[in-house]
């Protein structure tokens, strides 16, 4: 069976590089023309012909960063690779899974059928912001999950009184199951939002006094939430209160409101690179979880042994 090829995003090739380290291999070479206009064209620089490629990008804003995978997916396709594997450690666009309002898209459906159109054979992600658009797809899609690299981190503070809590209704199968794995309560915070981004109202569901939060969530966007939800702990009799989030977008005044929160700590992967460093910011590398993944795909192995929840 020949060796695979490893390939990046620019957006990601930081992560690619470690990703292609743990693996064991060099990462491939890619070279992007770009006009004066801003058009860019990506291009191997070494034949990828019978080959299995991974390709590494996550699509966090801006729009260019799914475009850019769009065309190194195609580029591999054209380029008669065997298989092509799409390695998305953040899949953007994820909100817009359904239609909650009248004449709006379904962009990850959308987003869906163009990986698939440009050539994807194969999707490896981590921690979906809704489980179903793994549906939306006609090809198989590897899943993998955050607590696999949070829990270990989260056991080793053996923190007393410990409390794991959601910052919102739709997030809490996300927080029995490390509650489950934790051996600890649960609480939920209850939101109404004005907009998007924008809260009009938060309530706590669950008793925090003398209790050790840790917050969980997919991603983080604006803070918005997350900080606001500590702050109502910590109000509420709470003796700490760290967060996990895999996927850290921080836009806006995310890092301000973060600074400024009552949080002790934010913990995040390296799935979208950070826009800068924070005190109170914890990155806990995934490039191993992905790596030894990308290896059982290319021997044909299971995968199931990967994930802890």
């Amino acid at each position: 069976m020949p060796e695979p090829k490893i390939f990046a995003c620019t957006q990601s090739q930081e992560l690619g590089e470690k990703i292609a380290r743990s693996y064991g291999l060099p990462m491939g070479n890619v070279a992007f023309s770009r006009y004066s206009d801003g058009e860019y064209q990506p291009s191997f620089e070494e034949s990828v012909r019978g080959s299995r490629v991974f390709v590494v990008g996550s699509t966090h804003p801006t729009a260019e960063h799914l475009m850019e995978l769009l065309l190194m997916l195609d580029a591999a396709k054209r380029a008669s690779a065997r298989h092509i594997t799409a390695v998305m450690p953040y899949f953007g666009w994820a909100r817009q899974d359904r239609k909650d309002k009248p004449r709006v898209p379904i962009a990850a459906k959308l987003v869906a059928k163009m990986l698939e159109a440009a050539g994807a054979t194969r999707i490896i992600t981590m921690d979906l912001h809704a489980d179903q658009i793994q549906g939306f797809f006609e090809i198989p899609v590897d899943h993998l999950f955050g607590s696999t690299l949070f829990l270990p981190y989260l056991q080793q503070l053996n923190l007393e009184n410990l409390t794991i809590a959601s910052p919102d209704m739709g997030g809490s199968k996300r927080a029995y199951s490390y509650s489950k794995a934790l051996e600890s309560d649960v609480v939920i915070c209850y939101k109404q939002r004005e907009k998007a981004n924008v809260i009009a109202h938060m309530e706590l569901i669950g008793e925090v006094t003398g209790k050790n939060v840790v917050l969980v969530d997919d991603m983080v966007d604006t803070a918005g939430t997350l900080t606001k939800a500590a702050d109502l702990m910590m109000e509420r009799g709470a003796l700490s209160v760290r967060a996990i989030t895999t996927h850290a977008i921080l836009s806006g005044n995310a890092y301000e409101r973060i600074e400024k929160s009552a949080l002790l700590e934010l913990i995040v992967t390296d799935s979208i690179p950070l826009k800068q460093t924070s005190p109170k910011i914890r990155v806990i590398e995934s490039a191993k979880l992905f790596a030894d993944v990308m290896k059982s795909v290319q021997e044909n192995q299971s995968i199931s042994s990967k994930f802890i929840m």
